[in-house]
């Protein structure tokens, strides 16, 4: 009788889902609109996301500037940029919504990013908005969790996206904000910050969202910005939002498969296409008892170094 054969990756890769998409979101770089040098130099940045601001960076009186200076830059794109491409468009309850819906469409992002965000109304009145104006169904949404509310209402929030029309992708918490509306002091290791964090983050797990970390302000303070992200990482988060260029490369290590992460992954996944693991649910790997659960985890954790790779080729 011929033994069974051996499984390749790609084949484990077919037979395991993966819960989310292998899709970098390590960094996130937020770009004031209304910086026209800073619109320019985009597109050689190395960050996973490019989010385009167009709310807390602009003054009142240049929204409007800001949304021109947007739609000139998209349209002048040569080659679409190679990041994933998000607009933090002003809240819902703002004159600015309806204006900056109608930019964001004529730029055709990835994504758009909903500020104040408090309640699942939030989230759907914006899509119901999209809806009516024929939106592509890629376009996404990301809510930002900034606010006591919004942290008391993750849950509800984060299950709008079982609901396809909601958009709803990923979860970007906002520190700076919820400091203000606490009365937390911006103390080192963010200590009395983080069962607020936790609580996002596991309210967008339960529902397969993408979370990111918030911005850290003193971005000339590296030692201080790869402590958090060392401790983002730890928490579990997928990547950081940034404010400044000097941030992405840091931020993109940390939040990176390690290349000790990426062989324990690899030894994995060849453990289980072994004959003699077709059909088990537990294997013995150098002395020690790996599940089917951490096959899952190595094969993401391969196809989203691969995808890293693949970026950087088309860069």
């Amino acid at each position: 009788m011929r033994p069974p054969a051996k499984l390749g990756m790609k084949t484990l890769m077919q037979q395991i889902r993966p819960s989310h998409p292998p899709r970098p979101r390590r960094t996130a770089l937020s770009i004031p609109a209304i910086n026209q040098r800073a619109l320019e130099k985009a597109h050689a940045l190395q960050a996973d996301v490019l989010i385009f601001d167009l709310e807390d960076s602009v003054a009142e009186e240049k929204k409007a500037e800001a949304r021109d200076n947007l739609k000139r830059h998209f349209a002048s794109l040569a080659v679409p940029h190679a990041a994933e491409t998000v607009i933090r468009i002003n809240a819902v309850d703002t004159a600015h919504l309806e204006p900056d819906l109608e930019a964001a469409l004529a730029c055709n992002p990835c994504a758009l990013l909903l500020p104040k965000v408090e309640s699942p109304r939030d989230v759907f009145a914006v899509a119901d908005r999209l809806a009516e104006r024929d939106a592509p169904p890629h376009l996404r949404l990301w809510a930002m969790i900034e606010t006591p509310k919004a942290v008391l209402h993750a849950g509800r929030i984060a299950e709008a996206a079982e609901t396809a029309a909601s958009r709803l992708e990923a979860f970007v918490i906002g520190l700076n904000d919820l400091r203000k509306e606490t009365g937390v002091l911006p103390e080192p290791g963010r200590t009395h910050l983080l069962s607020f964090m936790m609580q996002i983050l596991l309210a967008g797990r339960a529902y397969g969202l993408t979370v990111l970390d918030s911005v850290s302000n003193a971005f000339r303070d590296m030692a201080a910005f790869e402590m958090e992200c060392a401790q983002g990482r730890a928490m579990g988060f997928d990547g950081k939002m940034l404010i400044h260029p000097a941030q992405i490369e840091p931020a993109n290590r940390h939040f990176g498969p390690s290349e000790d992460a990426l062989a324990e992954a690899r030894g994995i996944i060849a453990a289980f296409a072994l004959p003699e693991a077709q059909g088990l649910g537990v294997v013995n790997m150098d002395g020690r008892m790996v599940e089917r659960l951490h096959l899952e985890q190595a094969l993401q954790l391969v196809a989203l170094a691969d995808e890293i790779e693949k970026r950087k080729v088309s860069r």
